[in-house]
């Protein structure tokens, strides 16, 4: 695949997600960090860019999401807005930074004012007046429900979520609420595939699948599983580079991969 060929040709903006689901067309979401990865992320044509506090992880060396900062978060997604003019940036919102009303919109006002173009957030049905002031403010936001990573304390451990009757209807309530609330984009974690395929066709607004399956609007993935850093990588992710001839080729492969649905393959999907 030509590197060059995928580029970007505008901006990407939420109205652009959106026409994207109704021609179901898919689009492609990184998890990245800087702003060499974030011009590459451009030129292979993925629309949408993730800052997540996977970097807790991935880049800092802790040993989950939990110890990630607001300062980690701007001090990234400042260096990710350097390195493009056309992908949209989403700004992860790091753990107890929106406990309350007052702290999310300070906090979601200090990412966006970093160069993120909405923020996301952990959490079901508690989180959706969060997410509806956040909306009714101008701050779009991501919800983002399954697995979520700042509750691995209380799950123990990163395990897959709703896989019973009652989990899973739980699941689908929580994606109801957050879309009333006024969330933009849904995203879904480490749920079963069936059940992201339902939650994703009642959706009016676009979703992203990360271990959820092949029929979510788009797929995101850490830039380290990509590129085969991760040392034990989570089963829904694919190292890229293997089959590559480069970084820029990798990218690009995931990219095409995801958007004729070669990936996600029937190896990365919780059944």
């Amino acid at each position: 695949m030509s590197y060059a060929s995928t580029a970007l040709s505008k901006a990407t903006t939420l109205l652009t997600l959106k026409k994207m689901k109704e021609n179901k067309q898919k689009f492609v979401t990184v998890a990245l960090y800087d702003a060499p990865m974030a011009a590459m992320a451009e030129q292979s044509g993925v629309e949408v860019i993730l800052v997540g506090d996977s970097l807790g992880m991935t880049v800092l060396g802790f040993d989950s999401t939990v110890p990630v900062t607001m300062e980690h978060m701007i001090y990234h997604v400042e260096a990710v807005s350097r390195g493009t003019n056309k992908c949209l940036i989403m700004g992860d919102m790091p753990f107890m930074s929106y406990a309350t009303i007052d702290q999310a919109m300070r906090n979601a006002a200090r990412l966006m004012q970093a160069g993120a173009h909405l923020v996301k957030l952990e959490g079901g049905e508690w989180a959706a007046d969060t997410v509806k002031q956040l909306s009714d403010r101008g701050i779009p936001v991501c919800a983002h429900i399954g697995l979520t990573p700042q509750s691995v304390n209380k799950f123990g451990g990163f395990r897959v979520q709703g896989r019973d009757k009652d989990s899973a209807q739980q699941l689908i309530k929580d994606a109801q609420v957050l879309e009333a609330a006024g969330a933009d984009i849904l995203l879904l974690e480490c749920v079963p595939d069936e059940l992201a395929c339902e939650i994703s066709a009642q959706m009016r607004i676009p979703t992203i699948g990360i271990g959820a399956g092949r029929d979510c609007d788009a797929q995101v993935l850490v830039i380290n599983d990509i590129l085969g850093l991760t040392a034990q990588p989570p089963k829904f992710s694919k190292n890229f580079l293997l089959e590559s001839k480069d970084i820029p080729d990798a990218m690009a492969n995931y990219v095409q991969d995801v958007k004729n649905g070669a990936f996600p393959a029937d190896e990365h999907i919780f059944k």
